[in-house]
């Protein structure tokens, strides 16, 4: 009983552990949605790590102990408020995996992510260390994810062989930021649609190409 008191006894002490996350989680936590808040009411250039510190209440120190500059913690800020809605899924079929990614892609783009976006890729045009931020902690891991998909596409028989994958997902999603940037014509999912139509539809191997034209 007394082993019960002593310990009941130090609850809420200093040495007692709160539940959830640990401290230094909660911490880079709450910098990097206040990097996405600022940033969103005040736009690239006006962003201080300071500022950044002073809304999220840790010191500047704990912002430098997760990110070496301004450039990196932004990159790093939108990617973790994307990722997890970004994933590729692996329903068997490379159009319909491709299909779905990108469809969720028009969607962030069309929300208020997509100013925070619109900002970075603004302020990258005169910013080298913010665009290769923004390449090496935003782009590369959605890449990655996207060869994998086009090597199970291969595996299938879906593309082929000896397609290039840097060209064809530059000739998927290439569309989609002339959209969002130029603003010409609208993203929808029916423009997804089409655009994985002609765009996988090339890279198809020649005898289910054949096929497909005979069959139109």
């Amino acid at each position: 009983m007394r082993q019960k008191s002593a310990a009941g006894s130090n609850h809420g002490g200093r040495n007692a552990r709160a539940p959830g996350r640990p401290r230094s989680e909660q911490a880079r936590l709450a910098i990097l949605r206040s990097t996405l808040k600022l940033l969103g009411e005040n736009g690239f250039l006006d962003l201080t790590i300071e500022a950044v510190a002073a809304h999220a209440s840790v010191g500047k120190a704990t912002v430098y102990r997760w990110w070496p500059n301004k450039a990196a913690l932004i990159a790093d800020a939108f990617a973790s408020s994307t990722t997890r809605k970004l994933h590729f899924p692996d329903t068997g079929s490379v159009r319909t995996d491709l299909s779905q990614q990108m469809r969720q892609v028009i969607k962030i783009f069309s929300s208020r992510r997509g100013r925070i976006l619109a900002a970075i890729l603004a302020a990258g045009q005169s910013d080298r260390d913010l665009i290769a931020a923004f390449r090496e902690r935003f782009m590369k891991p959605r890449r990655q994810e996207a060869y994998a998909t086009l090597r199970r596409g291969i595996r299938r028989g879906e593309l082929r062989a000896d397609v290039d994958m840097d060209l064809l997902l530059d000739s998927l999603y290439g569309p989609i930021y002339m959209r969002f940037l130029i603003r010409h014509d609208k993203m929808t999912p029916d423009f997804i649609d089409r655009l994985c139509e002609l765009v996988l539809g090339g890279a198809q191997p020649s005898g289910q190409l054949r096929a497909r034209r005979r069959a139109s």
